[in-house]
């Protein structure tokens, strides 16, 4: 399989205080991802299950993803997973990312969190897209829904950490039934490689409570909903919900059995189809964007600031910094932008005004 290029991999600090790992790539529209219950950025991108979705949506999207609290390179020793917990790791990376409007991908577990955050930020959510996701996954369970949840529970208590992977083969079935043995193999270890076993079970405990469907009413962005026929993981009647409750949406089922669609799947085309089509009405970004994909807020706004005029000593009072730290951005900067020699400040300044492309580092 070929390769995807680089991906620029951040680090950003929630409310709470805890650090949440992200990473950009591809080029297009902005498009964040809310994550899924097991992700490892770096593990994932050379992944045979997940390499042909990252390298398709980064050809017509600019593709912000992140590992959630105690997941991948998050940080991991963290108790809170309730929901709003969850929304303020979605905002902080939001706003980290510099993008001031962009479409929103809710991924499986990710649906409550993008339902309630585009729902507080209507001005900031250009479109939604819902994959194998859902408002919530409980709302009304029946006898037969609360025993699977406990054995489910159980397996994760007795197994997840165990050296060979049998107990988590169980979550792979499930997830991807379709797949060969070698994708069946990389997702037993990521589930041991992205979150322990007693993360995973509080995680999980807390993301059932989690239930966002009195605010789909308030969802009037255009939303596209594409999911699974035969899904195991995430039953496609709750597709049907989000398609009945938002607003504005198209239902687009897709003839597979997998919760994670293949790439020899036939219904892959039509799934990056569907997605490359609903994106295109938001355009390519803007040329501040192409500089927010590889600099900090903090570094795109000093530069800003030089492009008014202003020199080390006025830029270092304008946002209550010594000089030595406005230089130290600089230099940053100008790693990030391959620039070197005298007229380094000068050319990243061009590259603000004119809005050049810029290399993305892994």
């Amino acid at each position: 399989m070929r390769g995807i290029g680089h991906q620029d991999v951040r680090f950003c600090r929630a409310p709470d205080g805890v650090r949440i790992a992200y990473a950009v790539h591809g080029d297009g529209p902005p498009l964040l991802v809310t994550t899924c219950w097991l992700s490892h950025l770096q593990h994932d991108w050379q992944s045979p299950v997940w390499q042909h979705f990252l390298r398709d949506l980064g050809r017509f999207a600019t593709v912000v993803r992140y590992d959630e609290r105690g997941h991948g390179l998050s940080d991991r020793d963290v108790d809170d997973h309730s929901l709003e917990a969850r929304i303020g790791d979605m905002a902080a990376v939001a706003d980290h990312a510099g993008f001031d409007r962009f479409a929103v991908m809710a991924m499986s577990q990710g649906g409550p969190v993008a339902i309630r955050y585009a729902a507080e930020h209507l001005d900031r959510v250009t479109r939604m897209i819902f994959y194998g996701s859902y408002a919530c996954a409980m709302r009304d369970p029946t006898p037969e829904d609360l025993a699977m949840s406990d054995a489910i529970n159980q397996i994760i208590k007795v197994g997840w950490e165990r050296p060979t992977p049998e107990f988590r083969r169980v979550f792979t079935t499930l997830m991807i039934p379709g797949a060969t043995e070698e994708q069946m193999s990389w997702l037993d270890e990521l589930q041991r490689v992205a979150v322990t076993g007693e993360t995973a079970y509080v995680a999980r405990t807390q993301r059932l409570l989690a239930d966002a469907t009195d605010d789909l009413g308030r969802l009037r962005m255009p939303a596209l909903v594409v999911h699974s026929v035969e899904d195991r993981m995430n039953d496609f009647e709750h597709a049907r919900t989000l398609a009945t409750l938002l607003p504005d949406v198209r239902l687009v089922p897709l003839e597979s059995r997998n919760h994670i669609v293949l790439e020899d799947e036939p219904a892959w085309p039509v799934f990056v189809e569907e997605i490359e089509g609903f994106m295109a009405a938001d355009g390519a970004p803007t040329a501040s964007a192409a500089l927010d994909r590889v600099l900090s807020p903090r570094e795109l706004e000093v530069l800003r600031l030089a492009a008014d005029g202003l020199d080390n000593d006025a830029i270092a009072g304008a946002l209550t910094l010594s000089v030595r730290t406005v230089e130290r951005h600089f230099q940053n900067l100008y790693g990030k932008l391959d620039l070197t020699g005298r007229n380094a400040r000068t050319a990243a300044v061009a590259r603000l005004h004119a809005g050049a492309p810029v290399r993305t580092h892994a």
